[in-house]
C-alpha cells in the first residue's frame, strides 16, 4: 500500500462510509466557502472555486449544499479561516504533510501535535519534510473512460507530465502551473474528471514494516478525522502483508 490514496481505500473497507461521506462533505463545503470568499462567487472567474465545485460534484455533493457553501462566503462566514500547513514524521520516519483550514491556529496545532505524539511520530517545523514532495497538479478518472494507452496519448497531447493507470482508474500528473489547462484538454476528450487537485506528491516512498504499520494507519486516520484538516499526504509504503 503506497501513499495516501490507498489509505482512503482502507478507511472505506472499515465500514465507515457514511461517516466518511459526512466528513468529506463538511470539508468540501469549507473549501468552497473559503474559495468563494477569496476569489468571488463566480466560478468562471475563480479557478479555485471552480475546482472546489468540480470536486464536490465528483463526490455527489448535492447542488443545494454547494450553493449554501457559496452563500456563506457572501454572508461573511469563513472570514476567519486560515490556510495552515503542518509537517512532521510518522512511525518509521514517514514524512507527512497536513493541510488545514482553521479559525484557531492554537487548537489545530495542539491537536495535530498530539496525534503525531500518540502514534510514535513528531510534528516538525514548516519545511521540515515538504522538500521530499513535489507540488503538482493531479487529475483522476475512473477506469471506464478508456484503456491505459488511450489515456496516455491524450494526456501527452494535453501537456501532462506523467500518467499512472491501474484497476482503480487513471491518475494524470501535471506541472503546478499547467493544471487548469491540462484538465480542460482532458475534459474535452473524456468528460469531467473525478477530481482535479493540487497535491503534494512524494518523490520517494518510505517502507513501513508490520510492527509500525498500525501506528502509521492510526495517525492518518486521526488526522483525517480532525475537522480542521483538509488534506493529508504521506510518503509511506505499507505492503499488503503488513496490512493483514
Amino acid at each position: 500500500m503506497a501513499g495516501h490514496s490507498q489509505f482512503k481505500n482502507i478507511m472505506h473497507r472499515k465500514g465507515r462510509q457514511d461517516a466518511i461521506r459526512s466528513k468529506m462533505f463538511s470539508k468540501l463545503s469549507k473549501e468552497i466557502t473559503v474559495a468563494a470568499k477569496v476569489g468571488g462567487p463566480d466560478a468562471d472567474a475563480n479557478p479555485r472555486l471552480r475546482l472546489a465545485i468540480q470536486n464536490a460534484k465528483a463526490q455527489s455533493m448535492p447542488k443545494d449544499n454547494i450553493q449554501r457553501a457559496i452563500n456563506k462566503s457572501q454572508a461573511g462566514e469563513g472570514d476567519n479561516y486560515e490556510e495552515v500547513r503542518y509537517e512532521g514524521y510518522g512511525p518509521n520516519g514517514v514524512a507527512v504533510v497536513v493541510e488545514a483550514l482553521t479559525d484557531n491556529r492554537n487548537r489545530s496545532a495542539s491537536n495535530i501535535r498530539s496525534y503525531f505524539t500518540k502514534c510514535g511520530g513528531s510534528l516538525g517545523e514548516t519545511g521540515s519534510v515538504s522538500f521530499m514532495f513535489d507540488r503538482v497538479g493531479e487529475v483522476t478518472y475512473k477506469p471506464q473512460i478508456g484503456d491505459a494507452d488511450a489515456v496516455l496519448e491524450a494526456a501527452i497531447e494535453a501537456g501532462a507530465e506523467d500518467v499512472v493507470s491501474d484497476e482503480d482508474g487513471h491518475t494524470i500528473y501535471t506541472a503546478f502551473e499547467d493544471l487548469n489547462e491540462v484538465a480542460k484538454a482532458l475534459e474535452a476528450s473524456f468528460g469531467e474528471a473525478e477530481t482535479v487537485k493540487i497535491i503534494w506528491k512524494p518523490q520517494n516512498l518510505t517502507p513501513v514494516d508490520a510492527e509500525k504499520a498500525p501506528g502509521m494507519i492510526k495517525l492518518l486516520d486521526m488526522l483525517e478525522e480532525d475537522d480542521d484538516v483538509q488534506n493529508v499526504y504521506a510518503n509511506c509504503d505499507i505492503d499488503e502483508a503488513a496490512l493483514a
